[in-house]
């Protein structure tokens, strides 16, 4: 059983709102697509969807409550799928950083307000979509939240597994 296929909703449980959705745009020649779902979905999906990228990844992290920015470039696929799977459960609990991975065709980013985005050259990720199934909309719903500046607590334990991820992966840090 692949990793997309367990994604497969199985039915409506207590956290499941029931319905996941995309988004798909194409402007200049880019496809854009939206995703939207609850947050350990959104990131079990991003979690997934990283097998589909080149073997080796470009990584940048940002977190909006300390303003820290950690990046890398050509890293292997595997310890990056890794070092994202341990974030799930503080990113989910939390919010509030941007992860995005990224190879010369395709970019995966999670928002901060934990909407997933993907950047890309052909269309091969809304079927991907579909088949965990994911619903194509026409237009994004509004926003049940928003990122204030300033609004966001801080949260130690996402602190510190950013911090261990970015000392993992050997990370730089830089400005924001």
């Amino acid at each position: 059983m692949s990793e997309l296929s367990q994604l497969r909703p199985s039915g409506h449980g207590r956290f499941h709102p029931g319905e996941d959705w995309f988004v798909h745009v194409v402007e200049q020649e880019i496809h854009r697509v939206v995703i939207g779902t609850n947050a350990e979905r959104v990131l079990d999906t991003m979690h997934a969807l990283c097998l589909h990228l080149d073997p080796a990844v470009d990584i940048v992290m940002r977190d909006q409550r300390t303003a820290r920015q950690w990046e890398g470039h050509l890293l292997p696929l595997p310890e990056v799928r890794e070092a994202v799977g341990r974030l799930r459960l503080p990113l989910a609990s939390y919010g509030g950083v941007e992860l995005s991975l990224f190879t010369g065709d395709d970019q995966l980013s999670l928002t901060p307000e934990l909407l997933l985005v993907i950047y890309a050259r052909t269309d091969r990720w809304t079927f991907l979509l579909e088949e965990i199934g994911f619903i194509a909309r026409d237009v994004i719903p509004p926003p049940t939240w928003r990122l204030a500046n300033g609004a966001l607590r801080p949260a130690p334990a996402l602190r510190e597994a950013l911090e261990a991820i970015g000392s993992r992966l050997r990370l730089h840090e830089g400005p924001s």
